[in-house]
């Protein structure tokens, strides 16, 4: 299959090569310097700074602890985590919104850390909870502190990309009233203080998407930094090709920066492993 975007740079990484650590109550993979591990390569891709893929522990979490300065989101693949802050009780169990939320494969939740945040996040029951959890750089310091949590639907991924977060509409310049009415630029989104678009996809055996470069969203529209990650949810069944390119196929848990490619570009993926692949898309200025 010939090249579609021939002047796009793909550059796999591979789950192997991603830093890991095995904590016995957490099994965390980094695409990104993080914690412990460090490598000056991997630091950050345009706003993107964070990509983790997390397995936690029955009955365990990360404890109370503190955000600034970054907005922060965890997509949910499989199990339970239970978010709580300071001011939200125990048995306070909230629906989607800006309140505490226990969320479950599908669901997205969003920490705009600003100012400053303290919140927890345990896996309360006692299977164990798999998800990403993806931090990005937002586009002004100071921001007031925000949650939001929503549930995307498994149908709509299964027919095509389904944006998950679109730059919030105001842009930097958002008012007040602005931060509060939280309108994305994508409806049906989570917003985001960043030029940056999340999609998710589960692609079926032998069948292809596409994905739009910008999303039809974002305010950069040259060169732009598209990351892909394939999570590990199929026991290594799940396989993909980027841009019909041999060596650009992902396995579970590979990724792949995309680079000198514009707003409106299109990328195509095919699923041509033994299982449907979930797809993840960190669309980025």
């Amino acid at each position: 299959m010939s090249k579609a975007l021939s002047h796009a740079k793909i550059v796999p990484r591979r789950s192997r090569e991603r830093g890991h650590g095995d904590h016995g109550w957490l099994n965390s993979y980094h695409t990104f310097s993080f914690a412990n591990y460090y490598d000056p390569k991997f630091q950050s891709f345009g706003s993107l700074r964070v990509l983790n893929e997390d397995r936690v522990a029955g009955g365990s979490g990360f404890p109370t602890h503190p955000h600034r300065d970054a907005e922060i989101f965890s997509y949910i693949l499989n199990g339970e985590l239970t978010h709580r802050d300071s001011m939200i009780k125990k048995g306070a169990e909230g629906s989607q919104g800006d309140d505490f939320y226990r969320m479950k494969r599908g669901d997205v939740q969003f920490t705009t850390g600003g100012t400053g945040i303290a919140h927890s996040e345990q896996n309360e029951s006692d299977k164990e909870v798999h998800f990403l959890q993806i931090w990005a750089l937002p586009w002004s310091r100071g921001l007031t502190p925000r949650y939001h949590t929503k549930t995307f639907s498994e149908e709509a991924k299964r027919s095509a990309f389904l944006p998950i977060l679109s730059p919030l509409k105001a842009g930097p310049g958002a008012s007040a009233a602005d931060e509060k009415a939280a309108e994305p630029t994508l409806p049906d989104t989570i917003p985001i203080h960043a030029d940056f678009v999340m999609a998710a996809g589960i692609i079926g055996v032998d069948k292809r998407f596409k994905w739009t470069i910008g999303g039809n969203a974002v305010k950069k529209t040259q060169g732009r930094n598209v990351y892909i990650h394939v999570p590990m949810t199929k026991n290594g069944s799940a396989k993909i090709r980027l841009d019909g390119r041999e060596d650009a196929v992902l396995g579970e848990g590979d990724g792949a920066f995309v680079s000198n490619v514009n707003a409106g570009d299109v990328l195509s993926f095919e699923s041509i492993g033994e299982a449907e692949a979930e797809v993840v898309v960190l669309d980025s200025d």
